[in-house]
């Protein structure tokens, strides 16, 4: 990853590429039936990494069609970022040995933060990031369908001690609504732990970006900005 990183998201549910807001399947916006088709698109404006989510396998439901979709976009020689549902040391490695370039650990990482250690001693904390996605303070799992009980910080501590680097911040209350991305949320969990800190919810213009950039954050993951037009991933990349 370059010194900051605009990383399009394709969120896969049946196979198609959507949008959740704030994570609620049941306010979905289909973009997409061709999910290489879509990867395609942004890796001909110039995206140099993807930020893959299957989010069935976030639910607890992995299917058949979200594994196919993820195949199809490794086979565009796409730097894939991947995250949702990955609960074993055996579905990180067949995620990693597909083609993944990183993963993503969410409930996981926070549920039991030893296979985060476990899976950084054999994969290399380049290969493996976590994801911390947070509602008013606190670490949503489960598809951010329960509460954690823990606090992001506290978290994100935790996993810096057992060699994670990488963190894919997450305000969920932000997430696909378009109301500006919580730079100074995810500032604060960079500062304060040293991690290489990545924001994600909420994107909705270039200022977004520009501002993420300016803080010292690693990259941005920006969705629903990028399908609807209100973002030209080329001006995102050139910022």
């Amino acid at each position: 990853m370059t010194a900051f990183t605009v990383f399009p998201a394709i969120d896969l549910r049946r196979g198609e590429v959507v949008r959740l807001a704030q994570g609620d399947p049941e306010q979905q916006t289909v973009y997409g039936q061709d999910p290489a088709r879509v990867a395609h698109r942004w890796l001909a404006a110039g995206a140099e990494w993807l930020h893959v989510v299957d989010l069935d396998g976030a639910f607890g439901d992995p299917g058949q069609a979200n594994r196919e979709a993820l195949a199809a976009i490794l086979k565009t020689n796409a730097r894939v970022q991947f995250g949702g549902g990955l609960r074993t040391l055996d579905q990180a490695e067949q995620a990693l040995s597909s083609g993944v370039s990183r993963l993503i650990l969410g409930t996981r990482a926070a549920e039991s933060p030893e296979l985060v250690e476990e899976a950084i001693a054999r994969f290399g904390a380049d290969r493996v990031g976590v994801g911390i996605d947070v509602r008013e303070g606190r670490v949503q799992v489960r598809g951010w369908t329960k509460d954690s009980g823990l606090d992001s910080q506290e978290l994100a501590k935790q996993l810096y001690e057992v060699g994670a680097r990488t963190i894919v911040h997450t305000d969920i209350t932000r997430d696909g609504m378009g109301r500006g991305l919580n730079v100074e949320a995810s500032k604060e969990l960079s500062e304060a732990i040293g991690l290489r800190v990545i924001a994600s919810g909420g994107v909705a213009s270039l200022d977004d970006v520009r501002r993420a950039r300016q803080a010292g954050l690693r990259g941005v993951i920006i969705g629903r900005a990028l399908y609807e037009g209100q973002i030209s991933l080329r001006e995102a990349l050139e910022c």
